[in-house]
């Protein structure tokens, strides 16, 4: 039978000094969660009643944090008073004067609530767990609450063997029982008790009306002035409770941090537990070393993890999908037999059979239909681009709608932005753009339509046009040994043309050789449009800092 606890209490009052750190303690990350969040996931699993949160340093920023993991916590405050022992004590005043208020509220509204509410305090189990112990899961705790029950227990204490104990707090068994006589803490303990490698994980279930009577009579006569919680078990067995401890074997699952060389060891073994667990159920971890993995995230079994993959926050990995080398990947979901290499991408969708990279960012926004593409030095953000349509490589595609099987050639860009707003660019289906497009939204490319190369699409396309917007080419033959005489590129030209070598002629002689050889190529001059300027018969006519009027005059 699973037993239900009354209330938990999570402490995270404490400062962290060893972590040096501005940010608080439980606060620091592993697994895609704050520490104290582990610790609100371990306590919610329990479905208690009630859970309390104990804060004090950085209270706003702590609060802010419980709150938004957890909107249904109970938040107290520690006041100036050190010590564990009062910070347990605030949170039972806290969890008492809930229960008077549900049974207030439960008699205003005509239910029998068997006295008055002023009676009405916490009864039953209240587990009490510290917010810096991340390993801690719900299954361990599911264990010491059974124990608890099973025993008959006035407290029992979750303990582990260290080899080396030296500041943790030593748990003193009676010989022959192997009942709890107490927990003495390491400034306090003798030479024999600090030899004692049973350690306590403050990790505790009471009884509520023993833990409550206990707190009353704890004070601070100790070498460190604090309240201690551990002098509880001490009053309740001198009461004539039962004090016992449930020991577990995995000393790494309550292990405490107090710095980041600590908080380094426990994110390693926390992902190495998960990977575990993943290859287990089905995923391929090629280099378990290199791959990490959060939390929240759902791998679906034949998925494939190449070194350098990082999956982060609530990615979900379809089956027989690959991901990675070297990809970052941040609440992506990944379709089945998906692709996905080298890159980096947060909040989009990537759809079955569909290859993303390498080199990709898909940023948020980005939806990727059934077997699309986005390939090689691509960014996406806020694009829907549909089934089997392809953004192969060197292009910018935001704030856009792509239809099914379109192509989007080298090089293009939707260019979204005005300096003010954002416009939106829409290509339909089946449509065919050209390399280096520039795509001035708002607009919209019909289905079916195509794009010339190097156009700048400025205004709505039919569907099944073709949409150019460069002029004709022209060139100006000999430009070259003109203007660059003497430079590689002309002495390449010439020799192209068949000219003999001219280094040895006088700068006029080679300058009759040219106007030999091209006097009998005729230039052609490009098509003339209503209103356009004139155009010059060569560039170098123009004089240095000239420009020239719509009638061609300079000026």
């Amino acid at each position: 039978m699973t037993v239900r606890p009354a209330a938990v209490v999570v402490l995270a009052a404490g400062e962290g000094t060893r972590m040096r750190s501005a940010v608080p303690k439980v606060l620091h990350h592993l697994g895609g969660r704050s520490m104290v969040g582990h610790a609100l996931a371990a306590a919610r699993a329990l479905e208690p009643d009630r859970i309390a949160v104990v804060v004090r340093h950085e209270r706003e920023l702590v609060a802010a944090h419980v709150l938004q993991v957890d909107p249904d916590v109970l938040l107290v405050d520690q006041d100036d008073i050190p010590g564990t022992g009062r910070a347990v004590q605030v949170a039972m005043s806290a969890l008492d004067a809930a229960a008077q208020a549900a049974t207030a509220d439960a008699a205003a509204r005509g239910h029998d609530v068997g006295g008055s509410a002023a009676d009405s305090v916490l009864t039953g189990a209240v587990v009490v767990m510290a917010g810096d112990v991340p390993l801690l899961d719900a299954g361990t705790l599911r264990e010491l609450l059974a124990a608890h029950a099973a025993d008959g227990n006035a407290v029992t204490v979750l303990t582990t063997e260290v080899p080396e104990p030296t500041g943790y707090g030593r748990i003193l068994r009676e010989p022959g029982t192997g009942d709890v006589l107490g927990i003495v803490e390491e400034k306090d303990a003798s030479p024999e008790e600090r030899a004692v490698t049973e350690i306590n994980t403050s990790v505790y279930v009471f009884d509520a009306a023993v833990l409550r009577a206990g707190l009353a009579r704890l004070g601070r006569d100790n070498a460190q002035g604090e309240v201690y919680l551990t002098d509880v078990l001490a009053i309740a067995r001198a009461d004539g409770g039962h004090v016992r401890a449930l020991r577990t074997d995995d000393r790494l699952s309550v292990e405490g941090v107090n710095d980041r060389v600590q908080l380094a060891v426990l994110r390693a073994e926390l992902n190495r537990r998960l990977l575990d667990d993943w290859m287990r159920e089905g995923v391929t971890v090629v280099d378990p070393a290199s791959t990490w993995v959060d939390v929240d995230v759902e791998l679906a079994r034949d998925v494939t993890l190449l070194p350098g993959t990082q999956l982060h926050g609530a990615t979900v990995v379809g089956e027989g999908a690959t991901v990675g080398p070297d990809t970052t990947l941040t609440d992506v979901e990944v379709g089945p037999r998906a692709t996905v290499v080298r890159t980096h991408g947060s909040l989009s969708v990537i759809g079955a059979g569909a290859t993303v990279g390498p080199f990709a960012y898909l940023r948020p926004g980005t939806d990727l239909g059934a077997d699309g593409k986005i390939g090689t030095f691509v960014e996406t953000k806020n694009a829907q681009i549909g089934t089997g349509s392809k953004i192969p490589h060197l292009s910018y595609v935001g704030d856009a709608t792509i239809g099914e099987h379109s192509n989007i050639g080298a090089a293009s860009v939707t260019v979204n932005f005005d300096g003010v707003n954002k416009h939106r660019t829409v290509i339909g289906s089946h449509a065919r753009t050209g390399s280096d497009n520039m795509f001035v939204a708002p607009v919209v490319v019909g289905d079916g339509a195509y794009t010339g190369a190097g156009t700048v699409v400025r205004r709505d396309v039919p569907p099944g046009a073709l949409a150019v917007s460069a002029g004709s080419q022209r060139n100006i033959e000999g430009w070259v040994a003109r203007s660059r005489a003497g430079t590689p590129a002309a002495e390449a030209a010439a020799r192209a043309r068949g000219t003999r070598d001219v280094a040895g002629l006088s700068p006029q002689a080679r300058a009759e050789l040219e106007r030999a050889a091209t006097a009998a190529i005729p230039v052609t001059p490009p098509p003339r449009l209503p209103g356009q300027p004139a155009e010059l018969d060569d560039p170098t006519d123009i004089p240095a800092g000239g420009t020239t009027t719509e009638g061609g005059q300079q000026r």
